[in-house]
């Protein structure tokens, strides 16, 4: 199934729901109803069991040049006091919470720009494979405002708060070979192995156990806000129920029977 509006291309396949950013005249900047088009694609996908990952990436040169502000203030209108706060939450924030939090792997595809808002989505992936001459930038105080989407949370966890200053207060850019030098991204690969990178790593991850992945992925995001003691009672709760699966019996077999396991992801 493909649907595509709104600047947004939308395609369940084999298990993949991919999620195409395709606004290649604007490098893929999101505006409003298009970041409601991801919003909506990954709340549906957090409860659909015949998926096994999310691919995010955008259609053309870049990946995504951050939020589209001139369409945002196309209209000429003067918001109320507090408008942003209000609706932040419920659109560019909501997209990064689900990224983040929801139990399936993430890969993201990212080529040309990553500004903004598209950093943070590369940023909340749990697997981004970059264009080394890819570009990562936080734009926000070259254009007299604080940054959002999750960037001062997602990036002092990644790279320390020293380097996180650099890239929120003095704007720096990092190609895409930098950024994963920094550990920031999951890899870096020449462009034109860049496809072809990707596309075996969704398919590895679509390979393989999906409960158990979704609940390792929820306990090392719990991991950080929390003690030893309570981050191992969550350790438990996930092998509880992993232990449940089809896919762990299917692993304790192939391990008996010396063979690769066959998961089919439930």
């Amino acid at each position: 199934m493909t649907i595509s509006s709104d600047g947004i291309g939308i395609e369940t396949r084999d298990g993949v729901l991919r999620i195409t950013l395709d606004r290649p005249a604007h490098k893929n900047a999101l505006d409003v109803p298009a970041i409601r088009r991801i919003v909506a694609a990954l709340e549906s996908a957090a409860t659909d069991d015949a998926l096994r990952v999310v691919l995010l990436s955008g259609h053309g040169a870049d990946f995504c040049s951050g939020a589209d502000w001139v369409a945002t203030n196309a209209a000429r209108t003067r918001l109320r006091t507090g408008s942003i706060q209000r609706r932040t939450k419920l659109q560019a924030h909501r997209a990064i919470e689900l990224l983040h939090e929801i139990q399936l792997p993430v890969v993201c595809r990212v080529r040309g720009w990553a500004a903004g808002l598209g950093f943070q989505l590369a940023l909340a992936a749990d697997f981004t494979v970059a264009a080394e001459s890819a570009c990562f930038w936080e734009p926000f105080i070259e254009r007299g405002f604080s940054a959002d989407s999750g960037a001062s949370w997602l990036l002092p966890r990644l790279v320390g708060v020293a380097r996180a200053k650099e890239l929120l207060l003095l704007g720096r850019k990092l190609s895409g070979a930098e950024a994963a030098a920094w550990g920031l991204v999951y890899r870096a690969v020449p462009e034109p192995e860049l496809d072809s990178a990707t596309d075996a790593l969704v398919e590895a991850l679509g390979r393989g156990p999906t409960v158990a992945l979704g609940l390792t992925k929820h306990c090392i995001h719990r991991s950080l806000e929390l003690g030893l003691v309570e981050a191992m009672q969550d350790e438990s709760t996930a092998l509880e129920l992993s232990s449940r699966t089809a896919d762990f019996k299917e692993g304790l077999l192939a391990f008996k029977e010396r063979r690769a396991a066959k998961f089919e992801g439930n």
